[in-house]
């Protein structure tokens, strides 16, 4: 009997170390250790596109290289109080942007926006996972092969006042979002600065997966949420 508890005591030791060694590895993967990218939102403006003037009397801008748009979702690990923000983004984008000048109103009278889905890439970070191997599900989910695209057509829109002068300005835009061929209304929140023939515009669209038909994506050990930011960071250059 004595023997064998001195053999048992050893190997209990042992399991218990397992043990928590499982427990510190699953800890360390659930943990803090892992980040998402800020916000997307418009570059500083060098000296010299801040001394460019306005828009003058209108114009239409192409969007360009340097371009962003993506997405932001919430996970929730299993096991974990905490979420984590998923985050996917594309360079594959066109579009165009144009606006008008009436006296000195300035309104924005055509704006669409269309990207590639299945370029769509993961660009935060958990430990110990390539986050990258989600997008094929999402891919899945969202249905790129039947519906590549999704497009957000803009209403028109007056501009704030301080446009004409080069400034940042804010501005809501109502429009059409297109996704998985379901189109909804929705508003997109932006900034927008023009200097002379290159424009830039960030912001963001609010929405909810399950309006356009599309189930969260299964991952596993993590639960999605529906409600979907759309972030994007435009490029543009033309005649104004």
């Amino acid at each position: 009997m004595e023997m064998s508890r001195k053999v048992w005591i050893p190997i209990a030791a042992l399991a218990a170390l397992v043990l928590l060694g499982a427990g510190g590895a699953y800890a360390y993967f659930f943990s803090g250790l892992r980040s998402s990218p800020s916000t997307l939102a418009l570059a500083s403006p060098s000296a010299s596109t801040a001394a460019v003037g306005s828009p003058a009397s209108g114009g239409t801008w192409n969007i360009t290289t340097g371009s962003l748009v993506g997405y932001r979702v919430k996970e929730q690990f299993v096991g974990q109080s905490s979420q984590h923000e998923a985050v996917a983004r594309t360079s594959d984008v066109t579009g165009q942007v144009t606006i008008t000048r009436s006296g000195s109103t300035y309104e924005m009278t055509s704006a669409t926006v269309t990207v590639q889905l299945s370029s769509l890439t993961s660009v935060d970070s958990v430990a110990g996972y390539n986050v990258t191997n989600r997008d094929r599900i999402v891919q899945g989910s969202l249905g790129v092969n039947s519906f590549p695209t999704a497009t957000f057509a803009a209403q028109n829109v007056a501009l704030p006042a301080g446009v004409e002068n080069g400034e940042a300005v804010t501005v809501s835009v109502p429009g059409q979002l297109t996704i998985h061929g379901v189109t909804k209304a929705v508003t997109a929140t932006l900034q927008l600065r023009v200097s002379g023939t290159t424009a830039q515009i960030a912001g963001t669209i609010s929405t909810n997966m399950t309006d356009f038909g599309i189930n969260p994506p299964t991952i596993g050990f993590t639960t999605v949420q529906p409600a979907t930011t759309i972030e994007f960071q435009l490029n543009l250059t033309g005649s104004a």
